[in-house]
């Protein structure tokens, strides 16, 4: 079975909202692994928006950026959208059906990692029980505003993670590596 991972940068104070800060240089070779260890992502409207056409247009324009080249060689996006008309390029489609029934059709199939970004999407995954990673990387900074990391999340009841790795980068960013331990 394939593993669900969610990963996204952070501020102190929970706020992922990519309007509000920068992710750091020295963490891109952390996000390049994660994404050259997936085959699909798994994105809402809004974060598939943020990302495509972004990063496959960078990948055409400068062949030495390593971050869109991972992302570009990714075999396929799913996007769960109510709203998207179309999308961008062959290997995006758009589903409109129930969110768990698609994520374990996808973990069945064979392949790399599924992975996640985003609030919207991973809270209701999250609520679900579907994610298998979590990988916060929470930089020096506190923003005041913005989206919260899982932001309107509805659990049923607590997740139990375990930490299983940290990273800490020359710029004071932590990256941390859970796994799912079920419910508690």
């Amino acid at each position: 079975m394939r593993n669900l991972v969610f990963a996204i940068n952070t501020s102190l104070d929970g706020c992922c909202d990519h309007t509000k800060f920068y992710p750091n240089e020295d963490t891109f070779g952390y996000f390049i692994q994660l994404t050259r260890d997936a085959d699909t992502f798994l994105y809402g409207r809004k974060t598939y928006q943020l990302m495509v056409p972004y990063w496959p247009d960078v990948a055409k324009e400068d062949p030495s950026d390593e971050f869109a080249q991972a992302f570009d060689a990714v075999d396929k996006i799913v996007v769960f959208s109510q709203s998207l008309d179309n999308t961008e390029g062959e290997k995006t489609r758009i589903v409109r059906t129930d969110l768990q029934d698609e994520v374990l059709k996808l973990k069945q199939e064979q392949g790399k990692n599924i992975f996640t970004g985003g609030v919207t999407i991973p809270s209701q995954l999250a609520a679900l029980g579907l994610i298998d990673e979590y990988h916060i990387v929470v930089h020096p900074i506190v923003v005041g505003q913005g989206r919260r990391l899982f932001e309107g999340i509805n659990l049923q009841e607590n997740l139990q993670l375990k930490l299983v790795e940290s990273t800490v980068f020359k710029s004071g960013v932590v990256a941390l590596r859970y796994l799912k331990q079920g419910k508690f």
